[in-house]
């Protein structure tokens, strides 16, 4: 079976998104451009460990390739829109991949799709002593065979996903202050209170 790359070079918008009400939220990644939208679907972790390894990717970049850090945007310049509609999944993602390409500047996101239960992020720089690296892992090879979402944005478009991507996984239920669970609107039974002390 035929496995599809869908590439966006860059994208004209690629953001993190939710559906559903807080606590029954669906997470997507959503790519847009050259009249075609993809999107995506993974888990809230996924989006979270996503904009902090590409936080750590663009500082790792600034130390060794001297890439000047971007601004977080201006409140004005934030993408507060909702998902492209309709949000058609085109595939769960299972592992992430992360790496910086030194030619061009940019960050290149690759999700690809679940073939198993496992699911990873990578992050690594685009070397070749890495990808040799990988080769000798046997793991890898069933990737080949998989969907995935492929896009390379500028630090400054990075730095923009970020910052959305941090939104929307904090706009869910308020943590409890006992527990730190996330809070229901009917309530919620906090483990703190079973009546034991430590």
């Amino acid at each position: 079976m035929t496995h599809q790359v869908h590439s966006f070079e860059p994208p004209e918008r690629f953001v993190a998104g939710t559906v559903g009400e807080p606590g029954d939220r669906t997470f997507f990644l959503q790519a847009r451009g050259g009249g075609r939208v993809i999107t995506v679907a993974l888990e809230k972790v996924q989006v979270s460990l996503l904009a902090e390894k590409l936080e750590e990717l663009l500082l790792e970049a600034n130390k060794r390739f001297g890439v000047s850090l971007p601004e977080a945007p201006m409140m004005s310049g934030h993408d507060n829109e909702p998902l492209d509609t309709p949000v058609d999944e085109e595939f769960r993602v299972g592992t992430l991949g992360l790496a910086f390409d030194v030619d061009s500047g940019t960050v290149v996101i690759e999700a690809i799709e679940a073939g198993e239960a496992e699911v990873e992020l990578e992050l690594g720089p685009d070397t070749p002593d890495d990808d040799d690296d990988d080769d000798d892992d046997d793991d890898d090879e069933p990737d080949d065979d998989l969907d995935r979402l492929r896009v390379r944005l500028s630090p400054e478009a990075t730095r923009a996903f970020i910052d959305r991507a941090r939104r929307v996984v904090a706009a869910g239920r308020p943590p409890c202050p006992l527990c730190g669970q996330p809070l229901d609107p009917a309530g919620h039974l906090c483990p703190r209170h079973n009546g034991y002390h430590r």
